[in-house]
Order: structure tokens, then sequence, then C-alpha cells
């Protein structure tokens, strides 16, 4: 599969004022480890495999542990996930989801629970930048670990 546009090029402002979104988001008021699981199984939900390959290797450069990255996709049943970064991962799939219902009050209680009102906004920031990446990402057909260098993605030892 090869790129089709590439909107790196295309749209320059734009891309700008994306990045500066998803760093502000980033940069706010969530631990990095949580905006880690966030962007990751967002990116697993939505197939998308440029961010998914991007935001793994991120969080191994930033010291996640492997085996919570492959129990991910299981987070529901697995022990190595705390309250917080259940309600968290419960929130993205919520709002990576949207049903026709919107988002269920028992997984709105369940964040409010663990995360403080600008705590829960800068959340659903770092869940809305990532749904934009990664439908900007798979329009475009972007592949996988085509910027590791500039990015400094191959710090990560994955390749």
């Amino acid at each position: 599969m090869t790129q089709r546009i590439d909107y790196l090029q295309q749209s320059p402002d734009l891309l700008k004022k994306l990045v500066a979104f998803s760093t502000a988001a980033n940069q706010a008021s969530i631990e990095k480890s949580i905006c880690h699981l966030v962007e990751i199984r967002a990116s697993q939900i939505n197939g998308c495999s440029f961010c998914l390959d991007m935001h793994i290797k991120q969080a191994v450069i930033d010291g996640e542990r492997p085996l919570r990255l492959f129990h991910l996709p299981a987070w529901r049943e697995s022990t190595l996930f705390s309250h917080r970064e259940r309600a968290a991962l419960a929130w993205t799939e919520a709002l990576t989801h949207l049903s026709s219902d919107g988002v269920p009050d028992s997984v709105y209680d369940r964040v409010r629970d663990q995360f403080s009102e600008q705590e829960l906004i800068d959340l659903t920031y770092v869940v809305m930048g990532i749904n934009a990446w990664n439908r900007i990402n798979i329009a475009f057909r972007c592949v996988p670990g085509a910027l590791d260098t500039a990015y400094g993605l191959n710090k990560s030892g994955l390749a």
C-alpha cells in the first residue's frame, strides 16, 4: 500500500495547528502514560497502523512496559491497569465509538470518579486529537514507520 497524498506538504498551516493542538492536549493535566494508552487504544479501534506504530514506539521510549501494551486490547480483563487508566480507556472507547445514545452515564460516572473536571476536559482533548490524526492518516494511507528517523522513534528499538 502506498501513500495517497502527502498532507504534510500540501497543507502545512493546518498541519501545524493540529500538531499544536495535540501537543497542548498532551502537555495538559493528564499524565503521559495515560496519554500513550489512550492514543494507542483509539488507534487500535480505528485501525490506524501509522498512529499505532508511532504511539507504541513513543510509549516504549518513555518507559512503558511492553506487556501492558500487549494487554491493551484486553484492558478490561487485564490486571495491569489502574482504576484511573481503566476509566480513561473506557472514556476513549466511548468517544471513539460514539453511539446514537451518546456516552453512557456509567462511563461518565466512572471517569468522573477518577478525574477532576479539568482533567476530564483535557483527557477529552487527547481523545479528540488522536481521532483526528487517525482519520487523516487512514484517509491518505500514511506508511507506518516512514517518519521514524525524523521523529526519533528509531530509539525505541522497534523496527
